[in-house]
């Protein structure tokens, strides 16, 4: 267990070894917004029902029209109501999103129209087809339109609803019990004493839970001792689907997490080579997955936007994917060649280029703050201005 994982195997082993833990239970789609979907769902109508106009216009055979052709207005067909079949040389008086009358086959839009009496007439030849959306033009019958694994957004609230669709099945939340660790770490609003700090890990796990979409079940502290972590695991045991912890996870005569680990469940991986955030552990205890994040501020960040994210993910029924990423070019070089995989804040310039933050700490997150994302660069490369590397925004994760 002493030999560091690269980062691509840490991702596949937590990939390989995650599994769902969540159960379906079917809601209003009201209250969907940002759930994770169970079930494909199929649409069993057409969208739209049938063929209607995208103008407000006249809807015409176009094999009727003849230039400066004066055609009666037989009828006029809002939209919402129903139309009658068109009379043979005549045109309908139509508006946007109407049903298209049969034996019409175009609309011409009502700027490109000459009204003379009661009658119009056209000056341009029209296309058959123009400004029709045909049946089934947005959705067909029968077709999958989102599949299980999906967070549900307000587009597909709005993509359901247009389906008839008031009920979906989800996933239910999953569970996540946070712990941190460290006897200097005090909760905000209490007095520093001489050798303290506040915990900040704490707060900041909870929020990117929540932001995923997650409920936080449970957060507890434990101070630095072997007991006191035993009994705060227990305790998360008994009502969470999965374990987050920050702290406790390295090589320090304080820290215990991984030992206690050891004696109460499997552990299947611990440090990864990667820049910040090489003391991780993933472990099963009792059959509940946990993931001991490092202790470090940034440490911690990074390694929960790359491996608890994933873990969340797929323990809630959501599609495991990387967050996405694009090529930038560095604004900066940096001699010395990456020992690891390292994963540097940075900020993209007015040039487009990527230029890093200076504070680069694992303790620090005022950098993190003042960045924009991360500037992925591979182990055993070196950074040199403008190469292209691969950066992932904040917002993506």
């Amino acid at each position: 267990m002493s030999t560091m994982l690269t980062f691509e195997d840490a991702l596949q082993e937590i990939k390989q070894s995650a599994t769902l833990r969540v159960v379906p239970q079917t809601i209003a789609l009201s209250n969907a917004a940002g759930r994770i979907l169970a079930k494909d769902i199929v649409a069993d109508i057409f969208v739209p029902p049938y063929d209607n106009s995208a103008m407000d216009g006249y809807a015409l055979a176009s094999g009727d029209w003849q230039a400066d052709k004066a055609f009666t207005i037989s009828q006029r067909v809002p939209a919402g109501q129903s139309a009658q079949p068109l009379v043979p040389g005549t045109c309908a008086r139509i508006f946007t999103g109407a049903n298209i009358p049969s034996g019409a086959d175009t609309v011409i839009m009502q700027e490109d129209a000459k009204c003379v009496d009661d009658h119009v007439a056209f000056a341009h030849p029209p296309k058959k087809g123009d400004n029709i959306r045909p049946k089934g033009q947005d959705m067909q019958a029968g077709q999958t339109v989102i599949k299980a694994g999906e967070k549900i957004s307000p587009m597909h609230i709005g993509l359901l609803s247009s389906l008839g669709i008031t009920n979906i099945t989800v996933y239910k939340l999953l569970r996540v019990g946070i712990l941190t660790t460290g006897d200097e770490l005090i909760p905000a609003g209490e007095t520093l004493k001489a050798g303290q700090i506040y915990n900040s890990n704490g707060p900041m796990l909870k929020a990117l839970v929540t932001q995923a979409g997650h409920q936080v079940e449970q957060c507890l502290h434990a101070a630095d001792s072997p007991e006191d972590t035993k009994a705060a695991l227990k305790t998360l045991l008994q009502s969470c689907d999965v374990i987050l912890s920050s702290g406790g996870v390295s090589v320090g005569e304080e820290d215990h997490v991984k030992g206690v680990l050891e004696k109460l469940g499997t552990v299947h991986l611990w440090k990864i080579a990667i820049k910040p955030g090489k003391p991780l552990v993933h472990a099963t205890l009792e059959g509940i997955p946990f993931l001991g994040l490092p202790g470090n501020p940034s440490s911690t960040l990074v390694t929960y936007h790359w491996f608890a994210r994933l873990l969340l993910s797929i323990c809630s029924g959501q599609k495991a994917e990387l967050p996405p990423s694009y090529l930038v070019d560095a604004g900066f070089n940096r001699t010395n060649p990456i020992q690891r995989d390292e994963f540097l804040r940075v900020f993209i310039g007015q040039d487009g280029l990527a230029y890093a933050h200076p504070q680069q700490s694992s303790g620090a997150l005022l950098a993190a703050c003042e960045s924009q994302g991360y500037l992925h660069v591979k182990a055993n490369t070196q950074i040199e201005y403008g190469c292209s590397y691969s950066f992932y925004p904040f917002s993506g994760f």
